[in-house]
């Protein structure tokens, strides 16, 4: 039974400091433009399920279904998600094209499908090692529940609503690398 313990640590110990080479060699890439492992992939959808499962509001939406709501949602959506995630024209801003973790471009995969608290939970906390901000500390409930309301009927707006959605510009859409001029030479 002792070998069997010894062993058992001995397998942790092993693990633990094969990993902590891995992470302070360089090992493990800490750079955005490269796919994370499997397992790291795995751990983070695992947690952020559990975490959801566990935290998201269960209520519906207390932010009244109105025109100037849904507004209010899409002006808040501009100022502080256009960037990352589009407008209503799906095309991604050059911000979005260089992220990792690729946010998605909710003018094209909206989602009108997610249980309102769970949208609620993501804009207001954050996902860690995503970019996802948490604008816990920038935006007040009502203000993010404007947004899970914009977010939960992007597909069915009113007429109103729909014309402002469609009135948001990508704030920073610059010309693409070919169109740039060369740089400038020094000498």
């Amino acid at each position: 039974m002792r070998g069997f313990i010894l062993g058992i640590v001995l397998t942790l110990a092993v693990s633990v400091g094969g990993a902590y080479a891995a992470v302070s060699q360089g090992w493990v890439p800490a750079n955005a433009d490269s796919p994370p492992s499997r397992l790291e992939a795995w751990a983070a959808r695992k947690s952020l399920h559990m975490t959801l499962d566990r935290e998201a509001p269960r209520t519906p939406d207390p932010v009244a279904l109105t025109d100037a709501n849904l507004i209010a949602g899409i002006k808040l959506y501009g100022a502080n998600c256009a960037a990352c995630h589009g407008v209503a024209n799906g095309m991604a801003s050059n911000i979005a094209v260089g992220l990792y973790q690729h946010a998605p471009q909710l003018g094209q995969h909206g989602v009108t499908d997610d249980p309102e608290g769970v949208t609620f939970w993501k804009i207001k906390h954050g996902i860690r090692l995503t970019g996802m901000p948490a604008f816990s500390n920038t935006l007040a409930d009502t203000q993010i529940w404007q947004m899970t309301l914009f977010l939960k009927h992007m597909d069915a707006l009113s007429p109103a609503a729909e014309k402002a959605w469609k009135a948001l510009e990508n704030p920073v859409q610059i010309a693409p690398k070919s169109a740039q001029p060369p740089p400038r030479r020094r000498g």
